[in-house]
């Protein structure tokens, strides 16, 4: 087995990225994430991406600071599935944790869905800590390109920040 090291660096994710991330969701989805740059301006969210030495955009994901008073909300995470289990979604999350803590925020909270473990165990893994339980729901794109509303129950997880 060969190691390889690649170099790996933070910023804000910019709507040039949003035509290299389709392995991160549908076009409504990508559509949500264009929306979310533009809160952005606005200093509501930070939305990051995880870019190689080629500035390409591996991972992603978002902090919303407006869904509760005095914390950072994670979401929208995701890695490139061929990137998965490497450290990224790691080092995406300490990024996240990083920018909330420049903001003056103690708190970082998340929901992660219950049909997704091995997420659940890299949050506890980075000392995220369930407190709760609560439906959530959206709109999805079908293949055939219809609309549906995927619904699901997530576990909500907090980390207090040193």
């Amino acid at each position: 087995m060969t190691n390889v090291m690649v170099k790996l660096a933070v910023r804000d994710f910019v709507h040039a990225d949003l035509a290299s991330c389709g392995w991160s969701g549908s076009e409504l989805h990508l559509a949500d994430v264009a929306t979310q740059l533009e809160r952005g301006r606005l200093s509501e969210v930070d939305y990051l991406a995880v870019c190689s030495a080629t500035d390409v955009p591996v991972a992603k994901g978002g902090v919303d600071y407006r869904v509760k008073e005095g914390v950072g909300t994670l979401w929208q995470l995701a890695v490139h599935p061929a990137l998965q289990s490497c450290g990224i979604g790691t080092f995406l999350v300490e990024a996240a944790e990083l920018r909330i803590r420049n903001r003056g925020l103690r708190h970082a909270e998340l929901g992660v869905e219950e049909s997704n473990p091995r997420a659940r165990a890299l949050y506890e893994r980075l000392g995220y800590v369930a407190y709760d339980r609560q439906p959530d729901s959206w709109d999805e794109q079908a293949p055939d390109g219809s609309l549906r509303r995927y619904e699901t129950m997530c576990t909500l997880m907090r980390k207090e920040l040193s």
